[in-house]
């Protein structure tokens, strides 16, 4: 009896998992997209560190490839505007890598040097913890938590310059990307109809579903793409004019971060502040006037750039969930790094248009051959 139902018993199981594969998988635009999508993660996943110039210069492509779209509503031959936003760009490009990186290192450089000063500054005024809360921590615990700390703030400091110094030794590697990317950037811009007529003819005709989640994607990623590099840029100038007018050390490195600070949404507005506030307590101490006038004005500035710089900038974007945000932050930003945290959300935008174009296939469409 039991050898007799051991055939049904699979023949339940079989249909089970045939019915769940014809449910995520109902017709052949679906399977064609699954695949397509699984084997470019594959790809890009496995030759990211190879790749890793071509995919910079696609995405700086796409950001100059907006600022070429509205001119071209001049009635502007497409090469002619081309030619003028890559020279700005080069220009840019240029002035980065020569006057401001020099500057930032060595800005860097010195607050890493100046670390004991800060912990000794701080550790004058913590020490006056255990005169007004003797029963809650003394003097003893204090100095043994400030020695902890102020070796583990000079190991990450001697990481990140033998970090720079071992860099030289890729100089060469560094000197080719330097060249290949801009010239990346100028042929993607160029011969974009070129390009993409080429790799169409790789892809499926006729794919509805891929077309649609492939617009979905593509109005997302440009809106906040484009809107982030903005608004660094916004924050950048905004920060280094308020920092520079109120004589804050380090002006240029902190504004820099502030302006770094909103790739990482919710978390990296938290982490900027404590080196805007340490800088400006060194420099004046908690009790000026000048410490005030700094906290100020760094308020004034987070709070601008979250009520009015954002809406503005992502009116159109893609609203995801804070959670659906940080688990994309800390998913991508573990795969590739800084460019996963930069592109967290756009890629949080594929797997959303995805699920959501994804119920409202056709139902009409043939059905994919299978031989279950």
């Amino acid at each position: 009896m039991t050898y007799l139902s051991t055939p049904k018993d699979s023949g339940i199981n079989f249909s089970f998992f045939k019915s769940s594969f014809q449910r995520f998988l109902p017709n052949y635009d679906a399977f064609s997209l699954a695949l397509s999508i699984t084997v470019i993660f594959i790809l890009i996943y496995s030759l990211s560190d190879v790749l890793m110039p071509v995919f910079t210069a696609i995405v700086l492509a796409y950001l100059l490839e907006g600022i070429i779209s509205k001119i071209e509503k001049f009635t502007l031959p497409r090469l002619v505007i081309v030619y003028l936003v890559f020279s700005l760009f080069l220009t840019c490009f240029i002035f980065l890598l020569l006057i401001l990186i020099p500057i930032i290192s060595q800005q860097t450089i010195e607050l890493i040097q100046n670390i004991p000063n800060i912990l000794n500054s701080a550790q004058h005024e913590i020490m006056r913890l255990p005169k007004i809360y003797p029963m809650l921590i003394t003097e003893n615990k204090i100095s043994q938590m400030m020695f902890a700390l102020q070796n583990q703030l000079l190991s990450y400091g001697q990481t990140i310059l033998s970090a720079s110094a071992a860099s030289v030794l890729g100089l060469v590697n560094t000197i080719t990307y330097l060249f290949l990317v801009p010239m990346m950037v100028f042929f993607f811009l160029k011969d974009k109809r070129l390009l993409i007529n080429w790799l169409g003819q790789f892809l499926p005709k006729g794919q509805p579903l891929a077309l649609t989640v492939w617009q979905e994607v593509d109005i997302q990623i440009a809106n906040y793409v484009r809107g982030k590099c903005a608004e660094v840029i916004i924050l950048w100038l905004v920060s280094f004019i308020t920092f520079s007018a109120l004589d804050l050390n380090y002006a240029l490195l902190l504004s820099v971060l502030m302006g770094l600070s909103v790739i990482i949404p919710y978390i990296g507005a938290t982490l900027v502040t404590f080196p805007v506030l340490i800088v400006a307590y060194v420099e004046w101490g908690i009790s000026s006037d000048e410490f005030m006038y700094v906290l100020i004005a760094y308020s004034v500035i987070q709070a601008l750039d979250g009520i009015l710089l954002v809406p503005i900038l992502f009116s159109e974007a893609v609203n995801l969930h804070a959670v659906a945000i940080i688990i994309a932050i800390l998913f991508f930003g573990g795969l590739w790094g800084f460019w996963g945290v930069f592109l967290a959300i756009p890629l949080a935008t594929v797997v959303k248009a995805v699920l959501t174009a994804w119920p409202k296939m056709d139902c009409t469409a043939p059905q994919m051959q299978t031989d279950l």
